[in-house]
Parts: C-alpha cells; sequence; structure tokens
C-alpha cells in the first residue's frame, strides 16, 4: 500500500512539474506559486546554498520547510526531508493537531513555534528537521505547497543531500 501511495505522489508530482515544464528547477521558478518570503506554518519548497556548507557534515539543496520561528536574516524552520518517507507521513499526520482550522483549507497553517514543538513527545523524531535558514543563502522564490497537496508532496524524492566527503 505504501508503494502505491508513493506511485500516486510520484505521478501527482510528475504531472505538476509538467504542467510547470519541468522538474524540480522548473517547479521553483513556477511563479503561479513563488512567494518573496515564508509563513509560519505554511510548507514551502525552494533551494537553498548553507553559509556554511563546507563545515556541514549533511545538508539539503531543496528543502521541504514549515518555518517556526522568523529572524531579521532567517527562518527556523523543519525539514521534513531529514526523515525517511514513512516517517514524514506520520509526523505530518501528528502535526495536524496544531492546525489553524478543523477542515483545512488552501489558506491554512500549522500553528507552530519551536517551543511549542520543544514540549511535544516527538521532538526526538523531529529535532533532526529543525535547521536555520539565512535569507541571503536562499536562491530561489519559495514556491508555497498547500495543504491540500502536503500529504503527496512529502512522500516525494525531491530532496538532494550533499554530504561532506
Amino acid at each position: 500500500m505504501a508503494n502505491t501511495k508513493q506511485k500516486d505522489a510520484v505521478d501527482w508530482w510528475i504531472g505538476k512539474a509538467r504542467s510547470a515544464a519541468g522538474y524540480r528547477r522548473n517547479i521553483l521558478n513556477n511563479a503561479d506559486r513563488a512567494k518573496g518570503s515564508t509563513v509560519i506554518g505554511k510548507m514551502f519548497f525552494f533551494e537553498y546554498d548553507p553559509k556554511h556548507k563546507n563545515k556541514l557534515p549533511i545538508y539539503d539543496r531543496f528543502p521541504l520547510v514549515f518555518p517556526i520561528e522568523r529572524y531579521s536574516d532567517g527562518f527556523l524552520g523543519l525539514n521534513l526531508h531529514y526523515l525517511d518517507i514513512s516517517e514524514r507521513v506520520a509526523i505530518l499526520g501528528k502535526l495536524s493537531q496544531f492546525a489553524s482550522a478543523k477542515n483545512m483549507t488552501e489558506r491554512s497553517r500549522l500553528r507552530l513555534s519551536y517551543d511549542l514543538l520543544s514540549r511535544t513527545k516527538y521532538i526526538s523524531t523531529l529535532a533532526p528537521c529543525i535547521k536555520r535558514y539565512l535569507s541571503g543563502h536562499v536562491r530561489s522564490d519559495f514556491i508555497e505547497i498547500t495543504p491540500s497537496e502536503w500529504e503527496k508532496v512529502v512522500q516525494l524524492p525531491v530532496q538532494v543531500f550533499i554530504t561532506k566527503v
């Protein structure tokens, strides 16, 4: 069943990519979804080039993030790519308890903060996903993923991890 769901998600994403005239890069250039900044509790996909990439053992070049705190020079985010696909789906289900509305719409978001997440019983699962992003190192627009797409998008292998050799 998981393979069927993942195949459905991949088929859905390929359809979205084709409608945007390509795959990862062209989706990032989709002007209809592009935002200049993030919103706490909404999901975003973007390209990132870390400031200290030479010191990091691993980083995700294309994060899939729920921003949880804003700073003057960037934000703290929950990057679901640091979990395997089954964990992403499970965590997304658990995070739904923080939804801004019982019936999620395109305008809905999660009411998230670091403080709130640190008090949950699944913080040990989330801890590796909490990353700091600097605005000056974002290399694309932020592509908003709507709540109706969240479950499908978290199942897609669109991450690009760069590891220190």
